[in-house]
């Protein structure tokens, strides 16, 4: 059985994150005080010092609900930035160390929910499967170059529950659809501010305490557009950024989960290995190849090496006879 936290008398929070989502954030607030239950729920909204109109929004928001609405005004002197960029990182870390509810459900500002039954059934199947730790549906995918399409993120059959050495292999749940139960760990580890993301680092220290629970209903939508963290950036970063984060979370694991961990790391590796391969950038594709046989080769249940090699090699070159294409300085047009 799963530890709560009955010394929280509020059975719920909504903890909105949000950073110039001027376009979207009116949807999501609105998402969330469409929520129909038999309890006390806030909506904490963290509003990370926007410079779009979002902040202007929030304020009229709040006006009108403040029995409801919470709202942390943050300044950009916060930013915890990684690899030199700014994040998210100390606005989703503040904002839930802030709530106040037994089960804390999350939010990003630029996505949203589409059921009004949402949260009750969420805190519902929580509060009957003492076994998980955090539950989660699926969602539809809103491409704002598409917006005729809602795609949805899970197609296949999906199980009624799952374990860490799941969720270690990478994360399959969108933010809009999970909710956790509230305080399982004391507080986050230092090593979290150093991750390029916060909720895959959160559900991992989360799903340590408990069940992954699933319920399948489609709920909410996740919006990929330009100005969006994860949908903005190209395949090769997240892959890196995956990465990064795999290696700090490591350190919290025992030796056990680290081998599902390590797995996933492996099959990350090779898919940048024939990324970069396939791009006809031999140099990275050598060292992200070199970094794969040192590390992962023989620690995991893999493609033997001799057809690994050989791939990697058939794949080099190809890439080695293609064309060269010149290096164009983005910032000057090229001359006619």
């Amino acid at each position: 059985m799963v530890a709560g936290n009955p010394s929280r008398t509020m059975k719920a929070s909504v903890s909105l994150i949000t950073y110039n989502h001027a376009p979207f954030i009116a949807q999501a607030i609105e998402s969330v005080l469409m929520q129909q239950t038999g309890f006390e729920f806030e909506l904490l909204i963290g509003e990370d010092d926007s410079t779009d109109g979002t902040r202007e929004i929030v304020k009229s928001y709040q006006a009108k609900r403040p029995d409801r609405i919470r709202v942390l005004w943050n300044d950009r002197k916060n930013v915890v930035y990684v690899n030199g960029k700014p994040t998210g990182q100390w606005n989703f870390i503040n904002n839930i160390r802030n709530t106040r509810g037994q089960y804390v459900a999350l939010l990003d500002g630029d996505d949203y929910w589409t059921s009004p039954l949402k949260l009750q059934k969420q805190v519902d199947f929580l509060e009957k499967a003492p076994d998980c730790a955090l539950c989660f549906h699926n969602v539809r995918i809103l491409d704002e170059s598409d917006p005729a399409r809602l795609d949805l993120h899970h197609t296949g059959p999906m199980r009624g529950r799952y374990e860490l050495a799941d969720l270690l292999m990478g994360n399959f749940m969108h933010t809009c659809s999970v909710v956790f139960r509230a305080r399982l760990f004391d507080d986050f580890p230092a090593w979290i501010f150093k991750c390029p993301m916060g909720d895959w680092p959160l559900h991992v220290l989360n799903a340590q305490h408990g069940k992954i629970g699933y319920l399948d209903e489609v709920m909410g939508v996740y919006r990929k557009h330009s100005g969006g963290f994860w949908s903005g950036q190209e395949r090769l970063q997240i892959l890196a950024n995956t990465l990064q984060a795999a290696e700090l979370m490591g350190t919290c694991l025992t030796p056990d989960q680290r081998k599902h961990l390590v797995a996933g790391m492996a099959h990350w590796h090779r898919e940048m290995i024939e990324l970069y391969a396939s791009s006809g950038d031999r140099e990275a594709a050598v060292r992200y190849a070199a970094s794969y046989f040192k590390r992962f080769l023989f620690r995991t249940k893999t493609t033997p090496w001799r057809v690994l090699r050989a791939t990697l090699l058939s794949r080099l070159r190809r890439a080695a006879c293609a064309p060269t294409k010149p290096n164009v300085d983005p910032a000057k047009p090229n001359s006619v």
